[in-house]
C-alpha cells in the first residue's frame, strides 16, 4: 500500500489525453513489451479505472478509434420552439406534445440540456403572446388569400393574390394575350411597342401572389432572354396597401460584406454605411419589420454565404419578408445550400414561348408584325427566335431600323436574313 502511495503521489500532477496513451499502448503491444502494469500505469495517469483502458485498447485494435465515439446531439426543430414558446418556456409541456406526436422521444433531462445549450448560444424565445398574434395573422393571411384565388374573375385574383410589379428586361412578356400599353420601371421597349400578357406571367404572377399570402419564399428560373425578371415586375406592380417591393442587385462577384451593403442601400436606410456588420444587420432588420416583398435578380451569382445571409434575414424573427430569387440558373445555386432550397415553396420555370402562342404574342407586341403573315412568324421564330421574347424585341428595334433608313424597303425574308445575322450570336 506505501508503494501505491507514493506511485499516486508521483503520478498526482501528471495526466495524459486517451489518444496518447492508447498511441503508446498499442506500440508496447506490437513490440511484445505490454504487460498489465503498463495498463495500471496508463489508468493512473489517464484518470480513468483499468478497465477503462482496455476497452479503449480494444476500440482502437477492432474499431481503429482512439477518440471516444462522437455522441449525436439532440437538435431542437423550428416547430419545437414554436411549442415551447406558446408553453412560455416550459419544456416538460414541450416534453409532453412531443410525447403525444409519437416517434423517438428524448428524455426530459436531454430536453432540458439542449434548450439551455441554445438558449446560452444566444437563440432567443419568443414571447407567447407574440407567437399567438403572429400565428393569427399568419392564418388571416392565408384566409385573404384563399378568398382571392377563389375569387369570381381572373383579373380579379390577380390584383388580389398576384400583385404586379415593373420589369426590367427589354421587350417584356407577361401573362394573358392581351396588350398593355402602361409602362414598367426597368423595361425598355421599342418604339411603339407594348407589353403583352402571356401564360408564363400568369404564372409567375400566381406563384408570387401565393408567396406573398404566407410569406413565402420563390425562385423564378428559366433559359436567358424569356422574361424572367419582366414576369416578376409584372407580377408586382400593383402590391396591395401595406405592401413594399424592394429590389436588391447582386454585386459582381458578391461577398457577404458586399451583400449586406446591398440590402441596407437597396432598403434605403441612411446616408452612411454603419461601421460595424452588428448595426448594420440591425438596421436592415428593423426595416423589414413590416410587409416586405425582397427580390433578389441575378441570384445565380449568390455563393453559398451570401445565399446563407438571405436565408438569415428572412428566417429571423423580426421580419416579414417574401422572398423571390430570380435568375437563369437560380435554381442550381439554390442546390449549393439545402437549407434554403428546401424553404423554397414555388419553383417557377419561364420556358421559352411556344409555336402556337409565338404570333399572338408578337403581333400583340409590336404593330410592325401584324403587317407580317404567320407563316412567316413561324419562320422567323424557327430560324432565328427560337421562342427567346429578348431575340424578339431586338429584331423589332432592328427591323424598325432598317424600314426607317430605306423608304422604298419591304419586310421579305430577304431583309429578315440579314437582321438574324445581326442579333444571332456569333460562333
Amino acid at each position: 500500500m506505501g508503494e501505491l502511495g507514493a506511485w499516486g503521489e508521483v503520478t498526482a500532477g501528471l495526466r495524459v489525453s486517451r489518444p496518447v496513451l492508447v498511441a503508446r499502448l498499442l506500440e508496447l503491444e506490437a513490440a511484445g513489451a505490454l504487460t498489465t502494469a503498463h495498463v495500471r500505469a496508463g489508468a493512473q495517469v489517464g484518470g480513468v479505472n483499468v478497465r477503462t483502458v482496455w476497452r479503449w485498447l480494444d476500440a482502437a485494435r477492432t474499431e481503429g478509434r482512439v477518440e471516444r465515439r462522437p455522441r449525436a446531439r439532440l437538435e431542437l426543430s423550428d416547430q419545437a420552439w414554436e411549442v415551447l414558446a406558446q408553453a412560455g418556456g416550459n419544456v416538460a409541456a414541450l416534453h409532453r406534445h412531443l410525447k403525444a406526436a409519437g416517434g423517438d422521444v428524448p428524455s426530459l433531462a436531454s430536453l432540458h440540456r439542449a434548450v439551455r445549450r441554445d438558449l446560452e448560444a444566444g437563440r432567443v424565445l419568443p414571447d407567447r403572446a407574440v407567437v399567438r398574434r403572429e400565428r393569427e395573422e399568419q392564418q388571416t393571411r392565408q384566409a385573404l388569400a384563399d378568398l382571392a384565388l377563389a375569387g369570381p374573375s381572373e383579373g380579379d385574383m390577380a390584383k388580389v393574390a398576384a400583385p404586379r410589379l415593373p420589369p426590367s428586361e427589354p421587350g417584356a412578356v407577361a401573362g394573358s394575350s392581351a396588350g398593355e400599353s402602361g409602362a414598367v420601371a426597368g423595361v425598355a421597349l421599342p418604339a411603339g411597342a407594348q407589353l403583352v400578357r402571356t401564360s408564363s406571367v400568369r404564372a409567375v404572377a400566381e406563384a408570387v401572389g401565393q408567396a406573398m399570402a404566407t410569406q413565402g419564399a420563390v425562385c423564378v428560373f428559366g433559359n436567358p432572354g424569356r422574361g424572367k425578371t419582366v414576369a416578376v415586375r409584372m407580377a408586382l406592380r400593383d402590391v396591395p396597401a401595406g405592401w413594399t417591393v424592394t429590389w436588391v442587385p447582386v454585386p459582381v462577384r458578391p461577398s457577404v460584406v458586399g451583400m449586406r451593403r446591398a440590402v441596407f442601400d437597396a432598403l434605403g436606410l441612411a446616408d452612411r454605411f454603419p461601421h460595424t456588420s452588428v448595426l448594420a444587420d440591425a438596421a436592415v432588420a428593423e426595416a423589414l419589420g413590416e410587409a416586405r416583398v425582397l427580390v433578389v435578380d441575378e441570384a445565380q451569382r449568390l455563393p453559398v454565404p451570401c445565399l446563407e445571409y438571405l436565408q438569415s434575414l428572412w428566417d429571423h424573427p423580426g421580419t416579414r419578408i417574401t422572398l423571390v430569387l430570380c435568375g437563369a440558373g437560380s435554381e442550381r445555386a439554390l442546390a449549393r445550400l439545402p437549407q434554403l432550397a428546401s424553404r423554397i415553396g414555388a419553383w417557377q420555370e419561364v420556358p421559352r414561348l411556344t409555336g402556337a402562342e409565338v404570333a399572338t404574342v408578337v403581333t400583340g407586341f409590336h404593330p410592325l408584325w401584324r403587317t407580317v403573315p404567320a407563316p412567316d412568324l413561324t419562320w422567323i421564330d424557327r430560324s432565328c427566335a427560337h421562342g427567346t421574347f429578348r431575340t424578339w424585341a431586338a429584331l423589332t428595334a432592328h427591323l424598325q431600323n432598317a424600314l426607317l433608313a430605306t423608304a422604298d424597303a419591304s419586310i421579305d425574308r430577304a431583309l429578315l436574313r440579314r437582321l438574324f445575322q445581326r442579333v444571332a450570336r456569333p460562333l
